[in-house]
């Protein structure tokens, strides 16, 4: 993944339902006019979209599913670090993640999700349990 804002490039496994649904699309495009492209994603004249035709989709597609929010491309990723937080994804590795050079920027992921505190005792008990004195 190649960062705009000055962020850690990193790359990032697919998971065997995102390569399949890639293939798919690769097989329907076939159809499609300059086919032959190497990007995956294409305007009507052919080109790589462009950051303003990827906006439009993502927006357009929030409304088009009735949400009440306006919604643009960075909420994805937004949602992928809530996401990770949520799921209990130590800081420094959604930081990683991320790309962000600064963890203040990734905590706020962690910040809002109050979640992360459930069970917290029963697992410091069972750190004690297996702590060697």
């Amino acid at each position: 993944i190649h960062r705009l804002k000055k962020g850690f490039s990193t790359t990032h496994p697919l998971l065997n339902k995102e390569v399949q649904a890639l293939k798919n699309w690769l097989s329907i495009r076939t159809s499609y006019p300059h086919a032959e492209s190497e990007w995956v994603f294409l305007s009507r004249k052919g080109n790589p979209l462009s950051r303003q035709q990827f906006y439009h989709i993502i927006s357009t597609s929030g409304g088009n599913a009735g949400l009440s929010l306006e919604i643009h491309p960075h909420m994805l990723r937004h949602s992928c670090g809530f996401a990770l937080a949520n799921m209990g994804i130590d800081t420094r590795l959604i930081q990683d993640y991320l790309g962000h050079r600064n963890i203040r920027h990734t905590v706020w992921y962690t910040a809002s999700n109050a979640g992360r505190f459930y069970g917290i005792w029963d697992r410091a008990r069972g750190r004690q349990r297996h702590a060697v004195l």
